[in-house]
């Protein structure tokens, strides 16, 4: 990998991290387009590089993590996904990060569920992160827990899981970024720490560059992208994860 390679990916986390999409399975669909070979570095540089991303959220609800009662429920809505994601690290780095057809599955079985599930879904009523349960909390972790499979999408899983529990889209989609910036730090923090001393000194170089670009691409269309998704249905979502499936299926894989 090179640095306009960090680069193009930087832009494509950047872009696709807040929408209901899947930002790694776009990383693994954009690293397989660049002809570049899943290796250990490129797996660990495709989780990295969504803290660049999330950090443009710390920046955008900087006060909300000095909120005590908020950064309790982020820790209780955090516990599942980092269990789960500890106890299953090896099985998801060695079977499921870069399997392109696992993405591409993930990807359209998430695209027909999302658009039944907006057909049938009536929004709920409660509003305000300050009425969240800790109980509900725990719950959307659980929820986020399933985007460990990549291709999945955290932001779509957590989203979903909100609303299905009652909760009116603009709080669940707020609640979902700011927990995306603990899942991140910890599943970023773990995979530093147990693959840092095999980095070269390019390999820092690399993944510096495709997190500064993440979170600059993130930090610029982050208003715009949340409002997106604030305000809009997921059906128009859930058709372009399927059709992304199909041309990636006919045109790269066939």
């Amino acid at each position: 990998m090179n640095l306009f390679d960090a680069a193009i990916l930087g832009v494509v986390e950047g872009l696709t991290e807040f929408l209901p999409v899947s930002s790694t399975g776009h990383l693994i669909l954009a690293s397989t387009l660049l002809g570049l070979t899943q290796t250990d570095f490129l797996k660990s540089f495709e989780i990295v590089i969504q803290l660049g991303a999330i950090l443009a959220v710390v920046v955008l609800y900087f006060k909300r993590f000095f909120e005590v009662q908020t950064l309790l429920k982020l820790i209780v809505g955090f516990l599942p996904t980092g269990i789960i994601g500890l106890a299953l690290y090896h099985v998801v780095k060695t079977h499921l990060e870069g399997n392109v057809t696992i993405v591409l599955w993930a990807l359209a079985v998430g695209g027909v569920v999302l658009v039944l599930f907006e057909l049938l879904h009536t929004e709920g009523s409660q509003e305000g992160i300050e009425s969240l349960t800790y109980k509900q909390c725990f719950l959307i972790g659980l929820f986020q827990s399933i985007s460990i499979i990549p291709g999945i999408s955290r932001s779509a899983a957590t989203i979903v899981g909100g609303l299905i529990l009652g909760i009116r889209r603009r709080t669940i989609v707020e609640f979902s970024f700011l927990l995306a910036v603990p899942t991140m730090i910890a599943a970023s923090g773990l995979d530093l720490v147990k693959n840092a001393s095999s980095f070269s000194s390019s390999d820092v170089g690399t993944l510096l560059v495709g997190f500064v670009v993440s979170f600059v691409v993130a930090l610029a269309s982050i208003r715009w992208l949340l409002s997106i998704v604030r305000n809009h249905n997921f059906v128009p979502f859930g058709i372009y994860r399927i059709l992304i499936a199909i041309a990636f299926w006919a045109f790269v894989i066939a």
